[in-house]
């Protein structure tokens, strides 16, 4: 499985499931351009981290793939379904829809400029991104590193602008351009995806499958890993069927 996180993250961010699926699937979490220890610099169209994906399959000679991708890499997910289906033999879409824009997503970008890059401690790191508004800045902390006498973010905010710009868009000819199994997972709290758009995205796309975590957030696999590895692993059993 090839998993594609979200903007501001890394494929670390899915260590939680590699500890619950590797009995069962090997995991390969990449770290797409702009963030982790992947290149930066741009562009970041939607192309480009598209050919991105579809360049790792073919570079280990392993399609076609179980595709992950969360928040923007579920975006990813299905657009590479879309445009190269040999590579792709089934989607798992984790708390994103067809379309990011106004009306149907309210919370369309984060507004990172001006943050801090740098600091002399990981606390002090976490203070400056908390005075910015995020009061659980866990997410993003999983993107610090130390760096000679302090900690530094691996993405650069002025990057994440354009990343996140590039991500807005109706999808939905991305969305049905596929045909593999597909499996949507949605946290009952999402700031993303409506139920209103989960049942559309499920109603209009053959062999999709909506899974859908009360209690969790956008992060389905940091707050409830142990039903995201069940609902993944049932889906892919419902495959070898």
């Amino acid at each position: 499985m090839l998993a594609l996180h979200g903007s501001f993250g890394r494929g670390s961010v899915f260590a939680p499931l590699v500890e619950r699926l590797t009995t069962r699937i090997r995991l390969i979490a990449l770290d797409q351009r702009g963030h982790g220890m992947s290149d930066h610099g741009g562009p970041f169209t939607r192309e480009e981290f598209i050919a991105d994906a579809a360049a790792v399959i073919d570079a280990l000679g392993l399609g076609p793939v179980l595709v992950l991708g969360h928040s923007l890499g579920g975006i990813t997910a299905y657009q590479l379904a879309a445009r190269y289906p040999e590579l792709v033999r089934a989607l798992v879409i984790e708390d994103v829809g067809a379309v990011m824009r106004n009306p149907e997503v309210e919370h369309l970008m984060l507004d990172v400029r001006g943050w801090p890059t740098r600091a002399p401690s990981l606390a002090t790191l976490t203070e400056a991104i908390r005075a910015r508004g995020i009061l659980d800045a866990s997410y993003f902390l999983q993107s610090a590193v130390p760096d000679g006498d302090g900690w530094r973010l691996l993405f650069d905010p002025d990057e994440m602008i354009d990343i996140q710009r590039h991500g807005l868009g109706d999808w939905w000819l991305d969305w049905l351009g596929s045909s593999c199994p597909a499996l949507l997972l949605r946290g009952g709290h999402s700031m993303l995806l409506s139920s209103d758009l989960a049942a559309d995205m499920v109603r209009r796309r053959p062999h999709t499958t909506l899974v859908e975590f009360p209690a969790a957030g956008h992060w389905i696999h940091d707050d409830d890993p142990d039903g995201c590895a069940d609902a993944i692993l049932n889906f892919l059993l419902g495959l070898a069927r």
